[in-house]
Order: C-alpha cells, then sequence, then structure tokens
C-alpha cells in the first residue's frame, strides 16, 4: 500500500512539474505550447490563480486517495488472495470519515473562494472610469474623465498587417484602450447589438456585454506592456474577429496621451521604446 502511494504520489508531483515547464511565461498573451495562467498583471488574477492551485492540489490529493484505495482493493481483495469475501457491510468509523471529511474539504475551498468573489465584484475607490460597448464586430472605447479624448473604435489587424508589425494576429488591432499603471481603472461594459464578452486573461476579467445593461468591473494593472484578450461569447459570423488590446503605460506617458487627445507623440513613442516591454515599443512605432 505505501508502495502504491509513493508511485502516485510520485507521479502526480511529476505531472505538476511537467505543466510547470510548460507555463507560459509570455506577459499579457498566450506562448506557443503553453500551458497553465498567463502571467497574472492584476491582485485580481493573482487571487484568482492562487484559489485554482489551491483546488487543484486538493483535487489531486483527492484522485491519488481513490485511485489508490482502488488499486489495493482489487488487489488485496481478488479471489486468489481472498477465497472467503468479508460480509462486512457497515463501518460506522469508515461513514463518519467519509462524511465529515468532504465538508472539512469544502469549507477549506469555500473560504477563499467567496473572498475571491467579494474582492472580484466589490469595486474599490477607483481612480478612472473607462466605457466599453461591444459592436458587432468590434469594441469601442471612451474615457467619461476626459472629455478631449474621441471614442475610440478598436478593429482586429488583418493576418498580413499583424505580420508586417510583428503583432500576434487575431489579437492585436489597430487601436489599444489606453491605461496608466498602479491605477484602478472602473469598466463599464454594454452592447448596442447582441451579446459580448470583455475578457482579459492575465487581467482575470472577463465581463458580459449586455444589450441595455451596463456591467461594471474593474482592474489595476502591475507593469507596463500590452495585454490581449478576445471576445468569450459566441456573439456571432465573426466572433473569432474580436479581439482585446490593452496599453499599459506609465502615468506620465498616459498624460502625454490624453493631452495629445488621445495619441502618442513620436517623443512619447521612443520614450515607451526604451521603458516597456517589446509589446508597447512595438505599438508606440505603430503610433
Amino acid at each position: 500500500m505505501r508502495f502504491l502511494k509513493a508511485i502516485l504520489g510520485g507521479s502526480a508531483i511529476a505531472g505538476l512539474s511537467a505543466f510547470a515547464a510548460h507555463a507560459q511565461d509570455v506577459v499579457g498573451r498566450p506562448s506557443e505550447g503553453g500551458m497553465w495562467f498567463q502571467k497574472p498583471a492584476t491582485p485580481v488574477m493573482e487571487q484568482l490563480q492562487d484559489v485554482h492551485n489551491l483546488v487543484f492540489v486538493i483535487i489531486c490529493a483527492i484522485v491519488v486517495l481513490v485511485v489508490s484505495l482502488m488499486l489495493y482493493i482489487m488487489i488485496r481483495f481478488r479471489e486468489k488472495a481472498n477465497p472467503v469475501p468479508s460480509k462486512t457491510s457497515h463501518n460506522t468509523m469508515i461513514e463518519i470519515v467519509w462524511t465529515i471529511a468532504p465538508v472539512v474539504l469544502l469549507l477549506v475551498m469555500v473560504v477563499p473562494s467567496m473572498q475571491l468573489l467579494y474582492y472580484q465584484d466589490r469595486l474599490p475607490e477607483t481612480e478612472m472610469t473607462v466605457k466599453v460597448v461591444g459592436n458587432t464586430w468590434n469594441w469601442q472605447y471612451s474615457y467619461p474623465d476626459y472629455e478631449d479624448i474621441d471614442e475610440i473604435i478598436s478593429n482586429p489587424l488583418d493576418e498580413t498587417q499583424a505580420q508586417e508589425e510583428g503583432v500576434p494576429y487575431l489579437l492585436a488591432t489597430d487601436a489599444p484602450l489606453v491605461v496608466p499603471v498602479g491605477t484602478k481603472v472602473k469598466v463599464l461594459v454594454t452592447s448596442v447589438s447582441n451579446m459580448h464578452s470583455w475578457a482579459v486573461p492575465s487581467f482575470g476579467v472577463k465581463m458580459d456585454a449586455v444589450p441595455g445593461l451596463v456591467n461594471e468591473t474593474w482592474f489595476e494593472v502591475y507593469e507596463e506592456g500590452t495585454y490581449y484578450g478576445q471576445c468569450s461569447e459566441i456573439c456571432g459570423i465573426r466572433h473569432y474577429f474580436m479581439p482585446v488590446e490593452v496599453r499599459a503605460v506609465s502615468q506620465a506617458d498616459f498624460n502625454q496621451w490624453v493631452a495629445n487627445g488621445g495619441s502618442f507623440t513620436e517623443a512619447v513613442a521612443d520614450n515607451s521604446e526604451n521603458q516597456t516591454t517589446s509589446g508597447v515599443a512595438t505599438l508606440a512605432a505603430r503610433d
């Protein structure tokens, strides 16, 4: 029995190591052959990943225990080794254990899960607001706090454009949502036609865009860079062609972007190229 548990436990550890080896190490976008989550870019996503890892470990432990018991029973109580089967029908201690253990496990999982749901759902004191509107089929962004910035229509780049600019096809757009790092951003999400869902995996954000209804969520980006997502609601024939691109810049660069009416000057683009990630530099060159 101990030997069997050692084998299964070692297999579980090896499996987890294999997953970790293929973890997605590219910030803000999926990596080829990657598994697991993208690197967290917000506090919400960090907590979400922690809860997932806790539940995953519990699930793995349950699987190892159940498989171990099944193999032990099949070997120990096979006909050859146990020609006279036991007629025991009840065991009070076992029944108490298998009733209490699941309750304890659920409590262990429900406490951090409810804390995370509350953290996601309850908006903190935000510092700026952006409005996201789902169209058929593109995203429309506006900044209610900044009157000089016109509404931004974000369309996906075609394959040729994406290749020429060295950005991911079906993820990159011609006009990203621009936000400053270290700022709590309230996001108002709605739609003018059919249902959509504005989702950025590295933010831990996925909010439905429903016609006639305004949903809200929030995020705070840690690092400068370009973060990608997609519409996560099957919304029609061009559902696949509704990428989300968020560009996080320094507060100084964001202020300059606002002062320029929602565009980057050449000076800001050069500054972004030196200070931000390669994804941000690529977008700055496009501007």
